[in-house]
């Protein structure tokens, strides 16, 4: 099949084209010189930013694969979850041309996408499924911490999930009150490769908890005490080093230490990683040692596949229709995922 797809679902606007397994190309538009300003994303600026990205974004995705857009077998989109207004751009466009051209249409769930993304490999990337087998599987991003049981192809049951912040928006949010720059959690991973991670101890919240849930919200709140208590620590360069070195420990270990207990009891032999904080240097070390302790085997998703982008969303919907899911009206934006029990 020959797809193209559209992810608009935060402040990423995103077009691909994808054949066979293959991404023939991948345009992503990044708004977080807009959103900066504001500490975080303007759900009306986004939307309103995807409008103004959205053709000129598709018209470079389809010159780069060398295709028309009346050469397109079926369209996909992002369905949710995500900001809604934004969420509406790509998803009525990719139904529009669908109906126009009269193709087939799928909307994707946003978290299943990057559920299967640690499957895209190469240069240029192409699906790997020839290789699956079940897993435990670590979403984390800005607005999502999960871990799913991936019990085989596209069937998987949610495990657990963050009980209030995400880790991302953890990292932002402890960032913003050490006056660093949005988004804070790249600036974070950077400054802490010369910090001292044991600096500062702070909690692990439900680290020692046989759930499989997250919570970051005590951490966030601990590390704003913590700094109204001693604010001349932001006075010394590397004493920001340490804090964020400190920081990212706390919320790293927890993942790791999550994620390996959910894969040991489950008995299953590989474990995955998606979603934009997987982008960070320390997680995706800390994921490969303690796989390797334990003889599993990692699959993390490619660096620029980590944050939002419409190839994973094509990628999953032309796996999905060529094992038999059927097009869709798409007359509503709601998750598509099913999760067995």
């Amino acid at each position: 099949m020959l797809v193209l797809a559209f992810e608009t679902s935060c402040d990423e606007t995103s077009a691909a084209v994808i054949r066979n397994g293959g991404v023939l190309s991948s345009v992503v538009s990044s708004q977080i010189g807009l959103h900066a300003e504001y500490g975080g994303v303007v759900p009306e600026l986004a939307a309103r930013e995807h409008l103004r990205n959205l053709i000129p974004i598709t018209n470079a995705a389809l010159a780069k694969a060398g295709v028309r857009a009346s050469d397109l077998d079926g369209f996909a989109a992002t369905q949710g979850p995500g900001l809604p207004s934004a969420l509406m751009v790509g998803f009525r466009a990719a139904q529009s041309m669908a109906f126009v051209l009269r193709k087939p249409f799928l909307g994707i769930n946003h978290h299943e996408a990057h559920l299967y993304s640690p499957w895209i490999v190469g240069d240029p990337p192409a699906a790997d499924f020839g290789s699956f087998e079940p897993n435990v599987s670590l979403i984390v991003s800005g607005g999502h911490t999960m871990l799913i049981h991936v019990v085989s192809e596209l069937q998987h049951r949610l495990l657990g999930s963050t009980l209030d912040d995400a880790a991302g928006e953890c990292f932002d949010k402890v960032g913003k009150l050490m006056g660093l720059p949005y988004p804070a959690g790249p600036e974070i991973d950077r400054l802490s490769a010369n910090g001292n991670p044991n600096a500062f101890d702070f909690p692990r919240p439900l680290i020692h908890d046989a759930n499989d849930d997250f919570s970051f919200s005590g951490l966030k709140t601990s590390f704003r005490y913590f700094i109204r208590d001693n604010p001349d620590l932001l006075n010394s360069p590397q004493t920001i080093r340490d804090l964020c070195a400190s920081v990212q420990s706390a919320i790293v270990e927890t993942l790791v230490a999550k994620t390996m207990r959910a894969a040991r009891r489950l008995n299953v032999r590989c474990v995955t990683a998606s979603g934009g904080v997987t982008c960070n240097r320390s997680l995706r070390a800390r994921l490969a040692s303690a796989t390797q302790r334990e003889n599993l085997r990692l699959r993390l998703a490619p660096g620029g596949l980590c944050t939002d982008n419409a190839a994973m969303i094509g990628i999953l919907a032309e796996r999905k229709w060529l094992k038999g899911a059927p097009a869709q009206p798409g007359d509503d934006v709601l998750p598509s995922w099913q999760l067995i029990a």
